[in-house]
């Protein structure tokens, strides 16, 4: 199911907003450190909608998680965590605020230990990254993978929450540890696993 005009994964079709996310930043690997925290943070908040919902939202969640620098967003109290809950330009949802901001607390414990998280992910997922066969349907996106079970679980031990597999493989395919895009999408380079 791809574009006529211009080949395009499937999922990125119908809406700008998707279709510029897909074009300028889905896949692309990245090394910053907030950039891989704020996608970590969006794919948990994700969780029960679409992705369409949480793009549309994307510059108030920027706004109001402090443009997502971890150190910032560990130090959020009470207060915080009250201002979140009545900021309507959010997904208002209490477990998932109190787990980003504890999540902004293990990131910034991975990074002290690893060197940063982009190493962490960097030592399991070595480039480039595994790419779609060029056999491969846009029906051949999996939702987990045994690769975002393991992260899923890790990520859980070091005290991350709203990192189940699915999520974790969200994650994996926005930051580019992974490469998604389908044969036929302009963005498509592979062939390779």
């Amino acid at each position: 199911m791809i574009s006529t005009e211009v080949g395009r994964c499937w999922w990125a079709l119908g809406d700008p907003l998707l279709t510029e996310y897909h074009d300028s930043e889905w896949g692309q690997p990245t090394s910053s450190e907030t950039h891989l925290f704020e996608m970590l943070t969006l794919e948990g908040f994700q969780a029960g909608l679409s992705w369409l919902t949480i793009l549309r939202k994307r510059s108030a969640f920027r706004a109001a998680f402090a443009g997502f620098d971890p150190r910032s967003v560990a130090a959020f109290d009470d207060a915080d965590r009250a201002r979140l809950m009545t900021d309507a330009g959010i997904v208002r949802n209490r477990a998932k605020i109190d787990a980003t901001i504890g999540n902004a607390a293990a990131f910034l414990a991975v990074a002290q230990h690893a060197g940063s998280f982009a190493a962490l992910l960097a030592e399991r997922f070595p480039p480039p990254p595994r790419r779609l066969p060029a056999t491969a349907g846009s029906g051949s996106l999996p939702a987990t993978t045994p690769e975002s079970d393991a992260l899923s679980k890790e990520l859980k031990k070091l005290g991350f929450r709203f990192v189940g597999s699915t999520i974790v493989y969200s994650f994996m395919q926005a930051t580019g540890l992974v490469d998604d895009h389908v044969p036929g999408c302009f963005r498509y380079v592979g062939g390779g696993s």
